[in-house]
């Protein structure tokens, strides 16, 4: 047997929401019933692109620090995004990108304060490739299910 993680998750949220649900007396019972199955429903989306929203993520933070090495003029945070330009996932497991992730996002904080605090062209240049990338990366993390 191969299980499919994801069609578990929609027909498990599918029963709680249509079939269980309903079934209870009690109107709490029916909502937190209801709510567990739209979480599940969302989890199950998230499941799909978890590892692929994080590899595109890790990828564009990875180009946007190259982008940003010769407008840095702080040499260890230079060092700092040098290095993390050149990195890669080394795995697909979620937790790791996720961990990767976390220690990019934290690089793009020091990168943002940074060149916030200069007044250049190039600088500035670089706000706003930070700024559009927290849109997109925003973008990546929206749920299709509505109302989350």
């Amino acid at each position: 047997m191969k299980p499919d993680v994801q069609r578990f998750i929609e027909v498990t949220a599918m029963y709680l929401i249509g079939q269980l649900a309903p079934r209870l007396a009690a109107k709490y019972d029916q909502s937190n019933v209801m709510t567990l199955g739209a979480l599940l429903a969302v989890l199950g989306e998230e499941f799909e692109r978890a590892s692929a929203r994080r590899v595109e993520e890790n990828r564009a933070l990875r180009e946007l620090f190259s982008q940003a090495v010769p407008v840095v003029q702080d040499d260890a945070l230079r060092t700092k995004l040098e290095a993390a330009a050149a990195g890669e996932d080394g795995s697909l497991l979620v937790s790791h990108l996720e961990h990767e992730n976390s220690l990019l996002r934290a690089l793009l904080i020091e990168l943002h304060d940074h060149v916030e605090q200069q007044a250049t062209p190039e600088a500035k240049r670089i706000e706003t490739a930070i700024w559009e990338e927290l849109v997109r990366s925003t973008e990546r993390r929206r749920l299709m299910m509505a109302p989350f």
